[in-house]
């Protein structure tokens, strides 16, 4: 099943979690930086494309201006980026120097890609760098993000990058072997494939204690949620072994790989499904739910049971059926007070073209 799925990649993003990257005093560790730059470079000189997703710069910056854990606030978070980002990307670009490889620098902040116009534009100004031959290094914009613009974590702007492109795999290397079953049990097992995510390998993710990190498997998680969805496979392995990269790519069973839907998802309703803060939610009938999920069509305003939240037309709502569950996501034609004045009649609320089942 891996050669199947995997024998056709030749676009990969490859996301480097800080406890990758740092010793054991939260510190960058050299050694580890250059074991995996070389699997990457060895990786293009077999004429792959690749792009990386680096965690880091918080943590390269640490030290520096001397705090021991990571900052509690924003602003010193942000100075920390700041510092850290220069000497983050100093060190790969001296890296990979050593194998000829050119690299750029993209910075991204949440709105970059949920702005339409500049989603199309990071997308084209990825694409030319990879077809000059450039390996793009990417990181949130850390400086100057805030909470409500931030992607929420580097595992999220993985998959949203992959999905972006669109690549044809995404490595996530991580501290973990992989996704464990029965974790801290005698039973204990790396799971080699997941089909769907459910509430049993929901149950399998755990947080992280680490100091610099800001994520752990929940997070992973959510990304596989989102390449699964777009018709990427996520591959989540061991970034401490020195083969992970040729492995994966060989098809050996190395970490836990997460299967695509069957087909790829279209990018306009890749841009609609997961590139927005949703800024409310309708709660749909049965045979609104039916109508959308099953028919291909549009949602009409009878089928609207009930508007939470504050939003306007254009604005990307969270579609939930009956039982409270999402479903899907799609554009708004009318705002909120509009719907809840039920003075739409029975008008498109969200154009089927405008509405993306998940």
């Amino acid at each position: 099943m891996r050669s199947a799925v995997l024998k056709s990649v030749r676009r990969v993003v490859v996301k480097l979690g800080t406890g990758v990257l740092t010793d054991a005093r939260k510190r960058p560790d050299l050694v580890q930086f250059a074991q995996l730059v070389s699997q990457m470079a060895a990786l293009r000189s077999r004429g792959l494309e690749v792009v990386l997703v680096t965690s880091g710069a918080v943590g390269a910056g640490m030290g520096v201006l001397g705090f021991e854990t990571r900052p509690g606030s924003l602003a010193e978070r942000q100075a920390c980026a700041a510092v850290g980002q220069s000497r983050l990307m100093s060190t790969y670009e001296s890296l990979f120097r050593h194998f000829d490889q050119p690299v750029g620098q993209v910075l991204l902040t949440h709105e970059d890609l949920a702005d339409h116009d500049r989603h199309l534009n990071a997308r084209n100004t990825l694409l030319t760098l990879l077809r000059h031959g450039v390996l793009p290094v990417i990181n949130e914009n850390d400086a100057v993000s805030v909470t409500e613009l931030k992607f929420g974590d580097n595992d999220r702007l993985s998959a949203l990058v992959a999905s972006l492109l669109p690549a044809d795999l995404l490595v996530i290397l991580t501290t973990a072997d992989g996704l464990i079953e029965n974790f801290g049990l005698p039973t204990a097992c790396i799971l080699d494939v997941v089909e769907r995510i459910d509430e049993r390998i929901e149950a399998m993710a755990g947080g992280t204690t680490s100091v610099t990190a800001t994520g752990g498997m929940v997070t992973k998680i959510d990304a596989a949620r989102i390449v699964m969805r777009a018709g990427l496979p996520l591959v989540i392995a061991p970034g401490r072994r020195h083969d992970v990269l040729e492995r994966i790519l060989a098809g050996e069973s190395e970490g836990t790989l997460f299967l695509p839907a069957n087909r790829r998802m279209p990018g306009r309703k890749r841009w609609i499904a997961f590139y927005h803060h949703v800024r409310g939610t309708l709660h749909l009938d049965a045979g609104a739910v039916r109508a959308i999920a099953l028919d291909g069509r549009s949602l009409l305003a009878p089928g609207v049971q009930r508007v939470e939240g504050v939003f306007v037309a254009g604005d990307v709502l969270r579609i939930c059926g009956p039982d409270g569950r999402e479903l899907a996501r799609g554009i708004a034609r009318f705002g909120s007070a509009e719907l809840e004045a039920r003075s739409t009649g029975r008008e498109e609320v969200i154009h089927r073209d405008d509405l993306v089942l998940l």
